[in-house]
């Protein structure tokens, strides 16, 4: 099984890096969607010319029926009469050979549909595993989070630490503000300046204030100055927070995607007698735009065939199984479209929560810088991902 998220690795390391994989990406993808589009075509193409065949067969065969039921009446000699009969009676079985014919053209062209977006989100599915990196990455990427980025703040903390260590026998609040701090070890390193600890550090750090003398007038208002720097970027990984916890929800429906996703693709392979080491190494991995048509040209036939087999093997419920597969299939696309409309639409919060501090005089250099970068993110997004087109042709994917 495929993972949806990349080993730490592989993880991009720069927004830089992630739109020149992601441009490389979205150029495979719009390459990828041609070939399936094409063999799309050829699908409804054919599909349309044998229907129009079997039409004319059928109208033909209606002709004759009603000129054999005319000429029946007119006859008056018995043998003549019987002849006729025996006439009708197969021209009557050959239309409704013609009617089932037609009904296997339907399924054989929906079957084929079917498989062929089926093995082609083989190919769709993997940049979503790029992008859940990128979010991996442009989540670490947030400096703005980081209080120690910011001009002074190192300095000043280290006054304020070497205070909580001098003080904390004296008093109770400074012990346990001094031990929280030291309990999350990474303060300093990044971590996020929210839950229970910030009432704890705000409350020291208005200690640390409230106890400098007279004399410290610069210090106390640099101080104060990092309290309300520290408190802004509290909020700021609060409000960050809320778009993270998405991301979860939605890492986690990726994997149950490709849990299925595999699946499905393993059973559908199966019934058309496909490898799937072989299906792996010659469609999923071949970058040859037309060894991949002619691979997914084959899979198409082998597609029609499945079904005209079972129809033969298994006539009474021969199109069961092929219903089956074909919601499935159509299930996977209709996810597959929500899943990237969610992600499109998380990403357009950072959006919102970055134009919420880009005004801010101490938050703002650093959020501007993000907004270009989040830019990058979008834009190679939208190049590669059209979430309304998955939702759309998923419902439009079956000829009726």
């Amino acid at each position: 099984m495929k993972k949806i998220i990349l080993p730490a690795f592989l993880l991009l390391t720069t927004i830089n890096h992630a739109k020149s994989q992601t441009n490389t990406i979205a150029a495979d993808s719009i390459n990828d969607k041609n070939i399936r589009t094409k063999v799309l075509s050829e699908i409804q193409s054919g599909f349309e010319s044998r229907t129009r065949m079997l039409d004319s067969t059928v109208e033909k065969l209606d002709a004759r029926v009603s000129y054999l039921d005319k000429s029946i009446l007119d006859t008056k000699d018995s043998k003549e009469k019987s002849e006729k009969l025996i006439l009708r009676v197969q021209a009557i079985e050959d239309k409704q050979k013609t009617i089932d014919q037609t009904e296997l053209n339907l399924l054989q062209a929906n079957y084929q549909s079917a498989f062929v977006n089926l093995v082609s989100m083989d190919r769709e599915i993997k940049p979503l595993v790029l992008f859940n990196s990128t979010k991996t990455f442009f989540s670490s990427l947030s400096d703005a989070g980081n209080p120690m980025n910011y001009d002074g703040y190192t300095k000043w903390y280290k006054g304020f630490s070497d205070y909580l260590q001098a003080e904390k026998s004296k008093s109770p609040l400074l012990s346990v503000t001094s031990n929280l701090i030291g309990f999350a070890n990474g303060f300093t390193k990044g971590v996020p300046i929210t839950g229970p600890i910030t009432t704890a550090l705000f409350t020291g750090m208005n200690s640390y204030i409230d106890n400098m003398g007279k004399k410290e007038k610069d210090l106390k208002a640099q101080s104060e100055q990092m309290l309300t720097l520290t408190m802004k970027i509290s909020q700021f990984d609060y409000d960050k927070d809320q778009i993270e916890h998405e991301w979860e929800s939605i890492a986690k429906e990726l994997q149950e995607l490709q849990t299925k996703y595999d699946k499905t693709l393993t059973t559908n392979l199966k019934m058309v007698g496909v490898d799937k080491v072989a299906f792996q190494r010659d469609f999923s991995a071949e970058n040859d735009a037309e060894m991949r048509y002619q691979y997914l040209t084959n899979l198409r036939d082998k597609a029609a065939k499945c079904v005209a087999d079972e129809r033969q093997n298994n006539p009474k419920d021969w199109k069961q199984s092929t219903f089956v597969q074909m919601g499935d299939v159509q299930n996977l696309r209709l996810r597959f479209g929500q899943i990237t409309l969610r992600i499109s639409q998380n990403i357009v919060k950072y959006k919102e929560l970055f134009d919420k501090y880009q005004n801010d005089p101490q938050l703002g250099s650093k959020i501007k810088d993000l907004q270009f970068k989040l830019k990058d993110l979008q834009e190679s997004f939208d190049k590669t991902f059209d979430p309304m087109d998955y939702i759309n042709s998923a419902n439009k994917m079956y000829k009726i």
